[in-house]
């Protein structure tokens, strides 16, 4: 194993990805955010904002540590535009998670991937710290639900074509020193055939052959409308992770990163996975309302019945850049502030 690791203490927290922009990058608060930079001054006003994302999270006692993903515009498009085989201009309407329309890229021929997408900003990031590294992509079956396809005809076909490349990546930056690769797979709660049919497969797919941990990040997405309110639908029980989990325990991937705080998931369903790292969302993304330590703390505890101590990554929801930095900032202090509090109980036992 990793020694960076290995030389983890007991809790160590993390974020799910995304940390909010700084205002003169773009604009706070907003996904989709155009650059505020003009095009010589951006790629330092980039590494400006990371070196400052890290700082954040440093500061707030965040023991696994991120780019906060301040150099892509989006999870899952900023990856893709990096792509041959994807046309930006020739765009159409697709439902995305079957949840909402958007104009999205169109796959027009054979995808692939001239060359490293975050490679270099995964060098850079490690240059700046000595503290465990995560770094998040797009997982295969995500990439395909945000885009038309016009040339595989096939979700499962590009899926594969999307794990191989994803791979690629994986691959360099494990070698750049990224200590855990997290797939983000929210389209895994909501295509349940799929996942069966060639999901977890795909992932494995890009998984393979890694010399670092694999994580696969399951929510039920950023706090905006379209989702809050497919959220109302779902009833007093979310379930969706029942689904999942039995298959992702047999799986290669290392870690399950999941949603927990203010949801209605079934702690439970936890004991589902019993024996992976669970990176158990104690943070809500979907309120400005900073949670207090002791309620992250009651979120762990109840977690801890049905994860072993050691296994347990105390983490946020998903990602938090629709939110300011203030808000964000004062949730991972209490995040930490939390699971120093179970900590001391467990080694204080």
């Amino acid at each position: 194993m990793n020694e960076r690791i290995e030389q983890l203490k007991l809790l160590p927290t993390s974020t799910a990805g995304s940390l909010p922009k700084p205002s003169w990058l773009a604009t706070p608060e907003k996904l989709w955010s155009p650059w505020l930079v003009d095009d010589e001054q951006l790629p330092s006003a980039k590494q400006d904002a990371l070196i400052l994302s890290l700082h954040d999270q440093v500061q707030a006692g965040i023991d696994i540590v991120s780019d906060g993903e301040q150099t892509r515009q989006h999870f899952v498009t900023t990856f893709i535009e990096h792509l041959d085989g994807v046309d930006f201009t020739n765009r159409e309407t697709v439902k995305i998670r079957d949840r909402y329309e958007a104009s999205v890229p169109t796959v027009v021929g054979a995808v692939s991937r001239p060359k490293s997408v975050f490679v270099d900003d995964a060098k850079f990031l490690r240059q700046q710290t000595d503290k465990p590294i995560k770094w998040a992509l797009p997982g295969p079956m995500t990439m395909v639900d945000t885009l038309y396809d016009a040339h595989y005809k096939s979700r499962e076909k590009l899926a594969w074509e999307f794990a191989k490349i994803l791979n690629e990546e994986a691959k360099e930056l494990a070698s750049a020193g990224v200590d855990i690769v997290q797939f983000d797979e929210p389209a895994f709660n909501v295509f349940f055939d799929d996942v069966d049919d060639w999901g977890i497969e795909a992932l494995e797919r890009a998984c393979e052959d890694l010399s670092c941990e694999t994580g696969v990040h399951i929510c039920y997405g950023y706090g905006i409308e379209a989702n809050n309110n497919w959220k109302k639908t779902l009833g007093s029980e979310w379930r969706q992770y029942e689904r999942l989990f039995p298959k992702l325990q047999q799986s290669s991937i290392d870690i399950v990163s999941l949603e927990c705080q203010n949801s209605h998931v079934p702690m439970d369903l936890i004991e589902l996975i019993r024996g992976k790292k669970v990176m158990v969302g104690a943070i809500d993304v979907a309120t400005n309302d900073i949670e207090t330590p002791e309620q992250v703390a009651d979120t762990l505890r109840q977690a801890l019945q049905f994860v072993d101590a050691e296994n347990l990554y105390p983490c946020t929801n998903c990602g938090m850049t629709p939110l300011s930095r203030q808000v964000a900032t004062g949730k991972l202090r209490a995040l930490s502030a939390g699971a120093e509090i179970v900590r001391s109980e467990i080694l204080g036992q």
